[in-house]
């Protein structure tokens, strides 16, 4: 299989670093590929009409996306459950965890495009401060109620730790670890994990 995308991409990384976690290193290749938000790349329409990064191909040509789907179909074709438990009430949680760190993420790629992809004449300042609130709630939120569910390595751990880092990444600004020391504490232990150092940034 192949996943298409880019590491900057929190999503992509997201992607590989559970890939990783699975024990598929070897089993699927890494397409370097290149979007910008004006225009289709046709390799990624090919595979999704959506044609937005990551996408993964499966052996048999098929496409798979958008990152929920892949990170669950990786999971389900290592058979690594620890990563996503069948358990309902375990399951769910960390569903939910994941749907916030990737809520989060987001916000912060379009706080990105505004920051630096708009035309500045064209910019708008409430959606910039607005996406800017929405990356300090997930991160608040974060720190007081996810703890429990971020001490395990499972797919909401994953993305939380591949959403902090972009934000190391592109939004060093915001200071996230002021207000979050558990949060910090947490990323500094997950991104000395081989999954993560395998796809840095």
């Amino acid at each position: 299989m192949k996943i298409y995308g880019d590491v900057i991409s929190p999503f992509v990384r997201m992607c590989l670093v559970t890939a990783h976690e699975a024990g598929l290193q070897g089993k699927f290749e890494f397409v370097k590929t290149n979007v910008k938000p004006d225009e289709v790349n046709p390799v990624l329409h090919r595979l999704s009409p959506v044609a937005k990064v990551p996408v993964l191909e499966t052996d048999h040509g098929h496409g798979v996306h958008d990152s929920r789907v892949i990170i669950e179909y990786l999971v389900h074709t290592s058979g690594h459950t620890t990563l996503l438990p069948h358990d309902g009430v375990k399951r769910f949680r960390i569903l939910t965890l994941q749907a916030l760190a990737q809520g989060g993420a987001d916000a912060a790629v379009s706080l990105r495009y505004e920051q630096a992809a708009r035309p500045a004449e064209k910019r708008w300042p409430e959606f910039h401060d607005r996406q800017k609130q929405r990356v300090l709630d997930v991160v608040g939120d974060l720190e007081r109620n996810w703890m429990d569910v971020l001490s395990g390595v499972n797919v909401g751990a994953i993305c939380t730790a591949c959403m902090l880092g972009y934000l190391d990444f592109r939004h060093d600004a915001l200071q996230w670890r002021k207000a979050a020391p558990n949060l910090a504490a947490f990323e500094k232990d997950f991104a000395a994990r081989d999954s993560m150092k395998a796809w840095s940034l």
